[in-house]
């Protein structure tokens, strides 16, 4: 039977480079794989970009009304058959595209591995996320470390370097002068402490 599968992690943590990796696997074999990248995600534009400097473009650039069982079903048909769907940046999907997607595997029998962040840069849940969470066959979390050395599972927001601990849930990194950091509780907590008692200075 084929599953829905959710691979999740803090920033930095290898999800796209893991994602690009399994497209590859794939291809090697002749297989068909499909990648979908939300529209939602500006960053590398059309691009699946990893970190380590490789890239691919998506397949399919997915807007908020997309219907994604009826686009993956409409391109077997269509176009060839799917062994594999590959969802980068799941997080920014919503609720009733991550119910097609578990569709996608259980009806039309193809796997669906799906990556992305569990929770924003407040510790607050994104809607596909919370989602997967619920649906998905295969739960697997992809670490990394904070600067500290500990195991990283919070994404720290910095504007102009400086972490910040207020703000819209989404902002893309690299605009408006917007990055992340993966971080540990403990130094997460340092860090929003931090802002609280200086922040207004």
């Amino acid at each position: 039977m084929a599953k829905l599968y959710f691979r999740y992690g803090a920033m930095n943590c290898g999800k796209s480079t893991a994602l690009l990796q399994v497209h590859y696997n794939y291809r090697e074999r002749g297989m068909q794989t499909v990648i979908f990248k939300p529209r939602t995600d500006t960053k590398g534009r059309d691009k699946v970009v990893s970190r380590l400097g490789v890239n691919r473009s998506a397949d399919v650039i997915v807007s908020d009304t997309d219907d994604l069982y009826a686009l993956i079903e409409n391109w077997q048909k269509e176009k060839s058959a799917i062994h594999c769907v590959l969802i980068d940046e799941a997080q920014f999907l919503k609720r009733r595209q991550v119910d097609q997607l578990f569709k996608v595997a259980v009806i039309q029998q193809v796997p669906v591995i799906c990556y992305g962040l569990r929770t924003d840069f407040l510790l607050n849940g994104f809607e596909g996320s919370e989602r997967l969470l619920l649906l998905a066959h295969s739960i697997e979390e992809l670490k990394t470390i904070c600067r500290c050395g500990q195991k990283a599972v919070a994404n720290g927001r910095k504007i102009d370097g400086r972490f910040v601990f207020a703000g819209d849930q989404l902002a893309i990194e690299g605009k408006d002068n917007v990055a992340y950091e993966a971080l540990c509780a403990e130094c997460y907590f340092k860090y929003k402490h931090v802002e609280e008692l200086f922040g207004a200075s």
